[in-house]
Order: C-alpha cells, then sequence, then structure tokens
C-alpha cells in the first residue's frame, strides 16, 4: 500500500469522490475499471495511476457531459474512430476517459460502437467496493483480466503495470 500519497493521487481520490456524486446527482450507475478498479476490489492503493477509467450507459452520455462541464471539467477531443465509445475529460491536471456500454441487438453487453468486443454477462458488478472513504462499483475481475488480455492480443505494446495486473487479478479471482 502507497502510504504517502502524492498530490496525483490525492487528485485522484478527489475526483473520484466528485464524480460519485455527479453520477448520484444523474441518478445513474458507472463502474470503474482499469487500475483504480483493481486498487477498489482489494481495498488498497497498490500504485500509482496515470488516469481514472470508467465505464456506464451510453444513455447517460449526454446528460453525464454536460454536468461534468457544469462542474469544471475540460471534455478532450477524442480520436473519430472512438467519438462514439468514449468521452475524455481532465480536471486539476488528472485524465479520466468515460467508455459507454450497451446492449447488442442479441442482449448481449458491448462497448457502444464495437459490437466485435462482447463483454461478460457478469462484468457490472453490482456491489459497491469501499477506499479512503469513496465507494464506488467496479468491474469483475474477470472482465478487468480479459480486456487486459484482449489488448494484449491486438498487439498492444508490452506495459509492465498490464503485467502486474494480470498476476493481482489472477489472485483476486482464485479468492472470488
Amino acid at each position: 500500500m502507497i502510504g504517502n500519497f502524492d498530490l496525483q493521487t490525492k487528485s485522484q481520490l478527489k475526483i473520484l469522490t466528485e464524480i460519485s456524486f455527479i453520477f448520484k446527482g444523474i441518478d445513474t450507475d458507472f463502474w470503474l475499471r482499469g487500475g483504480w478498479a483493481i486498487d477498489f476490489l482489494l481495498g488498497e492503493i497498490t500504485r500509482l495511476h496515470s488516469d481514472i477509467d470508467i465505464v456506464t450507459w451510453i444513455s447517460n452520455r449526454k446528460q453525464l457531459e454536460n454536468t461534468l462541464i457544469e462542474a469544471g471539467y475540460e471534455q478532450i477531443p477524442v480520436p473519430e474512430e472512438f467519438c462514439n465509445r468514449q468521452s475524455d475529460f481532465r480536471k486539476d491536471n488528472i485524465d479520466i476517459t468515460f467508455i459507454y456500454i450497451t446492449y447488442n441487438t442479441d442482449g448481449s453487453l458491448m462497448m457502444n460502437g464495437l459490437p466485435e468486443w462482447v463483454w461478460r454477462q457478469d462484468s457490472l458488478l453490482p456491489q459497491y467496493y469501499y477506499l479512503h472513504g469513496i465507494s464506488v462499483k467496479v468491474l469483475h475481475p474477470r472482465q478487468l483480466l480479459e480486456e487486459k488480455e484482449i489488448y494484449e492480443q491486438i498487439g498492444r505494446p508490452f506495459r509492465q503495470k498490464d503485467a502486474d495486473s494480470k498476476k493481482i487479478l489472477h489472485r483476486i479471482i482464485s479468492d472470488f
């Protein structure tokens, strides 16, 4: 566990608190993914994080974007091929990516605009996880692990943090 939080970690925890309140205010759910999801699953901060990754329903997009802008978040343009899949924001030098999910015509869960990537039916854990007074939902650890493996298959360059995350996710899954 990281005992002495750096400024970025403190800022990210503050942003996570704000985002939790924003989602409560618009009466909808979100799930963390990536490194912060792992930390919430473990109940401790395991490493420094470069950003915050969030999942929510595509039907929330407009209201969420408007609310974030009103709350002082700067919307960052995303490449054209990702426009229907995600929104990027920044506040206090913290990058936050929101990816949007929906159901495919066959009822399977998928990232909006990317029907090739079918998600696990149990991807969206219903319970809250707690860390430093913040409560959030997270993606199922198996979904997090599958995402890491898919990125490897499609040629994402090796990142040590992904290898470390995979080891941690295997441990979490064995205890789940």
